[in-house]
């Protein structure tokens, strides 16, 4: 198995193997950094991201984080919105913001000749040290997408993920959910305010994977943050989450013709000692798709739902672990009793050998295919560091999943899965009590 797995990062790409370097250090500044050189292509990624997702908002109202990472690129102190633009465009280069609950920052993908290369980076640079946030901006920005956020309240799934997210978080950061209210609060004080607090030049993680070596690598990213607020993020630690202490149901009426049902509870966090654990063991119960057991009993058995599936999200803190399903609003009731019932049975008893041996074997020869080219590295790499996870993470994934034991998923998942204790919610399927 070894072997194959060898042979298929060969031949996927040349950056996916084991035996990859990872290089880093800090800048001046006190960003970390990381470096995988790979000249096979005239292309250069960059990912830089900071301590500035939803969680971290604080006082200021929800939505801020989102709409301070989107409005980057509405204008600097010397460039419109549409300038910077055109400079995106006469390069070639993408320019992509993201946001989560932990997170904020943004990708840059550009040629890696001298020329367009500086031009991305100058960017780049330019767009981190000195965002203009242009009211005419903000406002169109905030108008969109508070317009976006009262249709998403029509839907199901929107109800269902935000009643869900506050059963399991209740007041904790993550519990947070941006709504046209507190969209519509926002300033655009609040947008400089949390730029000088989450934007801090120490702190932050910068990742290159491409076609640069080293010392073109320490010369760019000190070009990147120089213009960057100084310092440390405060607070730089996230509360823990705290485990529910009881089980709760919400129903919350709606006309679809299928109920949407959350059932789950607060998870764990990156790095977490049960990790492989719990993930080898929520792959047989229901992150496999088609061969997990909540399929076979609640699809393949009973034909209650077209899906149904389960997954863990780890975070700074403890992400949620959900399983989520669809079905017929009079099933509603049915589907549940089985979806419990089998998470009761695999919390007892575990996977059977088998069934382990299985998921072994379809997440170690479908690894590869997770860093097969220079994007996923990226993330992948971006994952790493900024949950200050090993360096060899990527070369200890495949022996972390081909040592656990059926003994220790059972084990995780009775002391981590507390069946006595879940939130769940149900839209559709009947009237809210």
């Amino acid at each position: 198995m070894r072997f194959l797995v060898a042979l298929l990062a060969t031949l996927l790409a040349p950056l996916a193997h084991a035996a990859l370097p990872i290089q880093h250090w800090q800048t001046a500044t006190g960003t970390r950094v990381y470096l995988i050189e790979n000249h096979s292509l005239p292309m250069l990624d960059v990912s830089i991201q900071f301590r500035a997702g939803n969680a971290w908002e604080g006082g200021l109202p929800a939505g801020t984080a989102s709409l301070t990472a989107g409005l980057f690129s509405a204008g600097t102190a010397k460039l419109t919105e549409q300038q910077i633009s055109d400079r995106l465009a006469d390069t070639g280069a993408q320019l992509a913001p993201t946001v989560d609950d932990d997170l904020a920052g943004f990708s840059l993908r550009t040629l890696s000749n001298a020329v367009e290369r500086e031009q991305a980076v100058a960017l780049l640079a330019e767009l981190l040290a000195s965002p203009g946030f242009p009211q005419a901006v903000i406002e169109r920005e905030k108008a969109r997408t508070i317009s976006g956020l009262k249709e998403a309240e029509t839907k199901p799934e929107t109800l269902a993920s935000r009643a869900f997210s506050r059963a399991l978080f209740g007041d904790h950061p993550y519990g947070r959910d941006m709504d046209p209210e507190s969209v519509a609060k926002i300033t655009r004080d609040d947008l400089l305010a949390f730029y000088q607090a989450r934007y801090k030049a120490q702190g932050a993680v910068m990742v290159l994977v491409g076609d640069i070596d080293r010392s073109g690598a320490e010369a760019l990213a000190e070009r990147v943050v120089a213009g960057l607020p100084q310092g440390a993020a405060e607070p730089f630690q996230m509360e823990p989450v705290a485990a529910l202490t009881q089980s709760s149901e919400q129903r919350i009426d709606h006309p679809a013709t299928q109920a949407h049902i959350q059932i789950g509870q607060p998870g764990m966090k990156r790095g977490d000692p049960d990790y492989f654990a719990l993930y080898l063991g929520n792959y047989v119960l229901g992150g496999g798709g088609f061969v997990s057991r909540l399929t076979d009993e609640v699809r393949q058995k009973r034909g209650l739902a077209y899906s149904v599936y389960s997954y863990f999200i780890p975070r700074l803190e403890n992400g949620p672990f959900m399983i989520g399903l669809q079905t017929k609003r009079e099933s509603a009731d049915e589907a549940l009793g089985v979806v419990r019932k089998t998470l009761q049975t695999f919390v007892a008893q575990g996977p059977t050998e088998a069934e382990l041996k299985a998921a072994k074997s379809n997440l170690v020869s479908g690894f590869p295919l997770r860093i097969d080219n220079n994007r996923k590295i990226l993330d992948y790499v971006a994952m790493i560091a900024f949950h200050n996870l090993p360096l060899s993470y990527i070369d200890d994934f495949v022996p972390n999943v081909e040592r656990v034991t059926t003994a220790q998923i059972r084990d995780a998942f009775r002391r981590r899965i507390a069946v006595d204790r879940m939130a769940t919610v149900v839209v559709g399927g009947g009237s809210a009590e």
